[in-house]
């Protein structure tokens, strides 16, 4: 029994992880089979992780088959009122408690992701680390279970808001704005800058929907 559950963690990971990058999208199919041998695992673990992905509204059902799930309108804007406040609890959070170690590798990862404007896809993996960082220097781990797991329906959105045109550079415009604030201690103002930069973001993602009905459908 208790060998099992490394494996089970492992398999969850691993599919987690793909739905995250984009090897899977909305409406994909999950089978056992294909999933055990892609990664390399029994099928037992690979049964248990989707068990696990579909109480957790990741995964849902078509018919017999299981699908990764598609956020519609209202879900979206109920994920990001609850991305925003969260969020915006962590900047605080970190303003007041971040070590002068983490504000800095909040510095660095600003100036070293200018180098990835352009790149949409590598860009929204660095935005996921600086925003893990926040989450992280907030040292509130109740905080953090509950940003991973809005992180988590995150990787439901097909597209990243950060391939709109000229995006990037005002969310790293954005992102230096939260980390002046947080270095300043000035709680308050990492609140505002963070949930105006998810603010600025989902309004991004309703032009970019707007645009190409089929991307939110």
């Amino acid at each position: 029994m208790a060998s099992s559950r490394p494996a089970q963690t492992d398999a969850y990971s691993l599919i987690l992880d793909a739905i995250d990058v984009g090897v899977y999208v909305p409406g994909d199919r999950l089978v056992e089979s294909e999933l055990a041998e892609r990664f390399g695992v029994s099928r037992t673990p690979i049964r248990e992780a989707l068990q696990r992905l579909e109480t957790q509204s990741l995964l849902t059902r078509d018919g017999r088959s299981l699908i990764v799930a598609s956020l519609d309108h209202n879900q979206l804007s109920e994920l990001y009122v609850v991305r925003a406040e969260l969020e915006g609890l962590a900047a605080r959070l970190a303003a007041r408690h971040a070590t002068e170690e983490e504000v800095r590798v909040m510095e660095e990862m600003v100036e070293e992701d200018m180098s990835l404007i352009g790149q949409p896809t590598a860009l929204s993996r660095a935005n996921r680390r600086f925003h893990k960082q926040i989450h992280l220097a907030s040292h509130n781990r109740f905080l953090v279970q509950q940003l991973d797991l809005v992180h988590r329906s995150m990787a439901l959105m097909a597209t990243t808001s950060l391939a709109a045109e000229g995006r990037g550079e005002k969310a790293l415009a954005e992102h230096r704005a939260i980390v002046e604030a947080i270095r300043a201690r000035d709680g308050d103002a990492a609140y505002k800058a963070l949930r105006d930069h998810i603010s600025v973001a989902f309004m991004t993602r309703l032009k970019l929907d707007s645009a190409d009905p089929e991307r939110s459908a």
